[in-house]
């Protein structure tokens, strides 16, 4: 896998929801900065060392 999207959303209660599609991955954070943090970090967790995808694109849902 080269890439990999995140679709992003506003949560109700308060900062946002990151899901991958096509991957079992989900993430939440207060803010922006703190989101892309989060999403490096659970795609790391996710994929063994060498196989994570190059490009995280992110797609925000309104």
């Amino acid at each position: 896998m080269r890439e990999i999207t995140f679709l992003i959303e506003e949560s109700p209660e308060g900062g946002f929801n990151a899901r991958a599609v096509g991957v079992s991955i989900f993430t939440e954070a207060e803010n922006r900065a703190e989101l892309h943090d989060q999403i490096r970090d659970a795609v790391m967790c996710h994929f063994e060392e060498g196989k994570a995808p190059q490009t995280i694109r992110l797609q925000l849902l309104r």
